[in-house]
């Protein structure tokens, strides 16, 4: 008993170690214990001084305890025997009483007539335990049969695939107030006059040197036609921002520089400038055409080669 309390206080210890770097340690959704080597070492460090701990105080016991004169040493013995012998009584006695067994005294009344090569049978109760199991078994049954059979409960399937909508429904409310969630294939136009403000911005803060700030083109190519290198459209004009143009002579990759709700800005903005025909705007180039207008058969978000 005295070792098994020896490890409980062990294990406590490196579960309040545990615990405190959780609480202290700043890791965001990530578990400190399990994602940071660092904490297995602190762990360590925790047991070794925990184990030193209980290795100096068994120690320091065993030499108080030899240094007692006999007749102390029997006084303590016996008191030890008395505290062990009333641990946990509450729990002995609960345990005693869902088992429902006589005591070995009283084992005659209970003994039945049946005698097998002088084996005899004893006519216990079953305990406790064992018949509220059954009993709660036989309660948790007729509900369930009235639940599911007689007013026709939800069904697992049912139950999954209402979890799995309402599920959905909190990714998409979560994607509502995380905007650089987004990319390419999830990205949708933006109309907002105050988004389209600070697309704006970021144009002319980071694009105006090649495309001219009214999107006429210079160094980079003439945005306000419908002539598109890589594809027009938001998710093409996306992924040219995010991932850069052609290799070697195409715009560089701005995905370092811009956040992905800032790409979708500047991005719609470009889209907003088609049709507007600055003077002396650049040739067009490119042999995919795009336009903002729907088209026979085409939406305004798809691109056709001509």
């Amino acid at each position: 008993m005295k070792n098994t309390f020896s490890y409980l206080r062990i294990i406590g210890f490196l579960a309040l170690a545990a615990i405190l770097m959780e609480i202290t340690v700043e890791t965001g959704d990530q578990s400190a214990v399990l994602d940071y080597p660092l904490s297995w070492l602190i762990l360590a460090i925790v047991l070794v001084i925990a184990i030193a701990i209980e290795v100096s105080v068994s120690s320091l016991r065993n030499l108080l305890y030899r240094g007692l004169t006999p007749e102390a040493r029997a006084q303590f013995d016996a008191e030890e025997a008395e505290r062990k012998a009333s641990q946990f009584g509450w729990l002995k006695k609960l345990y005693a009483s869902l088992l429902n067994k006589k005591p070995i005294e009283k084992e005659d009344e209970i003994i039945l007539d049946h005698n097998y090569d002088g084996i005899k049978e004893l006519d216990n109760d079953l305990p406790s335990w064992w018949l509220y199991g059954f009993y709660i078994s036989i309660v948790f049954a007729g509900i369930y049969m009235a639940r599911y059979h007689i007013f026709d409960g939800e069904s697992q399937k049912e139950e999954f695939q209402t979890e799995m909508a309402q599920a959905k429904a909190a990714v998409e409310e979560y994607k509502k107030n995380a905007p650089d969630l987004i990319d390419a294939s999830s990205v949708e136009l933006i109309t907002d006059a105050g988004e389209l403000e600070k697309g704006k911005t970021i144009f002319n803060n980071n694009c105006a040197a090649c495309h001219r700030a009214d999107g006429g083109g210079g160094i980079g190519p003439n945005l306000t036609d419908e002539h598109w290198i890589l594809g027009g459209g938001i998710s093409n004009i996306f992924s040219t921002i995010s991932e850069g143009g052609r290799d070697g002579k195409g715009m560089v990759a701005w995905k370092s520089s811009l956040s992905p709700s800032e790409i979708a800005q500047v991005s719609s903005y470009v889209i907003s400038l088609q049709g507007t025909n600055p003077e002396d705007a650049k040739e067009a180039q490119g042999d995919i055409i795009w336009t903002k207008e729907k088209t026979s058969g085409a939406s305004s978000e798809e691109a056709s080669l001509e």
